[in-house]
């Protein structure tokens, strides 16, 4: 069997229990495509606008030249199932700062501990590999389980954006939350 026959093995980049992060790729236009039009994502990440799959074919052609982000899907490591996508985005090499991101595509991926690891590789990644100092995020007031997620995973909150978005005819609030390397090495590594 040649190269060309042979089945497609996904790249496990950062790979956890029940998750693995991997690059995406132009291949990946279609379902990235679909990632954002889960309409609990949308109302959970404050996502407003829709996207043409011309938009995202040129959106993950951007992402691959941009050395302020690291964009990564995230697949369940039992099926290889595309179920969301996190990224470091807006890195600053010189205050070794960057913010997160995350989206857990539909309901029945959400609530089972895929997020959780899937933040864990990527703070492991940005802490231990990109030698960042703040790790920083926002959550808006209405998602109550992910604000729950961030602090049980060592988030500390820093500040409330006062409605700074508009969704569903009213405003919302967002709260600004980060984790220091000293931190997440305090948590999660044994020392500081």
């Amino acid at each position: 069997m040649s190269a060309a026959e042979q089945p497609y093995e996904p790249i496990r980049f950062l790979e956890g229990q029940h998750v693995y992060l991997r690059p995406v790729n132009q291949e990946d236009t279609e379902s990235y495509y679909h990632l954002l039009f889960h309409s609990e994502m949308r109302r959970l990440t404050g996502t407003q606008r829709h996207f043409t799959k011309e938009q995202i074919h040129s959106y993950i052609e951007s992402k691959a030249q941009d050395s302020t982000t690291v964009l990564l899907l995230i697949a369940e490591a039992s099926s290889d199932t595309l179920i969301g996508d996190i990224a470091l985005q807006d890195i600053d090499s010189i205050n070794r700062n960057a913010n997160l991101r995350i989206a857990i595509d539909a309901p029945s991926h959400q609530g089972k501990g895929y997020g959780s690891e899937a933040i864990r590789l990527m703070l492991e990644y940005g802490f231990g590999i990109l030698n960042l100092h703040r790790i920083e995020l926002n959550v808006f007031t209405y998602n109550d389980r992910a604000m729950h997620v961030y602090k049980k995973l060592g988030f500390k909150q820093e500040g409330v954006q006062r409605e700074i978005i508009f969704y569903n005819h009213q405003y919302h609030d967002s709260i600004l939350m980060s984790m220091l390397a000293s931190e997440y090495r305090a948590l999660y590594k044994g020392n500081e």
